[in-house]
């Protein structure tokens, strides 16, 4: 089980903070995991498919699309943070 966490206007399409989630096997990089998540939900699909969503797997930020998220146990879906 992946435990997919979100963050700003992601955790409001999501209607969630976080969420368990069991992702199949053939599911590999970042690029995989959001065309997997828009397949299931088009309207947060939507939401992460835009360019300024990062993601991290077990709290290291995925620096590419193809970035492996395999056997990771926690992913996050985070926009651009500010603050002073």
């Amino acid at each position: 089980m992946t435990k997919l966490l979100f963050f700003g206007r992601t955790r409001d399409a999501a209607g969630c903070g976080e969420m368990d989630c069991e992702i199949p096997a053939a599911i590999e990089s970042v690029a995989d995991l959001r065309a997997w998540i828009a397949s299931r939900d088009p309207a947060l699909g939507a939401v992460l498919a835009a360019r300024d969503i990062r993601v991290a797997a077990d709290q290291c930020i995925c620096v590419n699309e193809g970035a492996s998220i395999r056997g990771a146990s926690e992913i996050a879906f985070m926009p651009p943070l500010s603050g002073g």
